[in-house]
């Protein structure tokens, strides 16, 4: 299996009723053999024209995140919880988090054995978790999911609502959030094979 192949299973997928509404899939894109793995919660209104993850204003303010930091956005994989968008928006339902992430989230990540996975926002935070937390407080911490660094971030989305730069905002946390991902980048050695179980994940939502 390679994510091409699965990238075009995607294409026709209709387990969940937001394929019913979405323009296209977006399945995610990026560096196949990551060491850095973005997840956020589902593709937006100029995600589902392009079929593309994270190319409206979220996903330009994404980008300058990661060059910042000097992390290039064509050396990480980017994908979402939901490869659909939801209508107006809303957040996942349970039901169509645990489908999407059962059918493909996992075996992107099986695919790709990122070193760090970067959950944007509470939606994605809550799949690696196992439970609803606070992204506020969970943020610019790692946690270990299946034997892979975690390391919680706001969405872009939020930051485009608090966009303050002083000492103590979201952006000035997501600026040293995002340095900290850069130094444990640079001090892992290489990939290391882990072996990511694909299990039922009704007992996460």
């Amino acid at each position: 299996m390679t994510l091409e192949l699965l990238a075009a299973q995607a294409q026709a997928c209709t387990a969940c009723g937001l394929s019913k509404s979405r323009t296209h899939v977006v399945f995610g894109e990026g560096n196949p053999d990551a060491r850095l793995m973005i997840v956020g919660e589902g593709p937006g209104e100029e995600e589902d024209l392009q079929g593309r993850p994270f190319v409206g204003r979220s996903g330009q303010l994404l980008d300058k995140i990661l060059e910042a930091a000097g992390i290039p956005r064509q050396s990480v994989y980017i994908a979402n919880i939901v490869k659909c968008r939801p209508p107006q928006n809303r957040v996942p339902e349970p039901l169509e988090a645990k489908t999407c992430t059962s059918l493909w989230l996992i075996r992107q990540i099986q695919l790709v054995q990122p070193q760090i996975i970067i959950p944007l926002g509470a939606t994605a935070l809550e799949f690696f978790a196992g439970e609803k937390l606070s992204i506020t407080k969970a943020r610019g911490k790692f946690f270990e999911w299946q034997g892979i660094r975690v390391f919680p971030m706001f969405h872009p989305a939020y930051l485009l609502r608090n966009p303050s730069r002083a000492p103590g905002s979201p952006k000035h946390l997501t600026w040293l959030d995002i340095q900290l991902v850069k130094k444990t980048l640079d001090e892992l050695g290489p990939k290391q094979r882990v072996e990511i179980k694909t299990v039922s994940q009704g007992s996460l939502f």
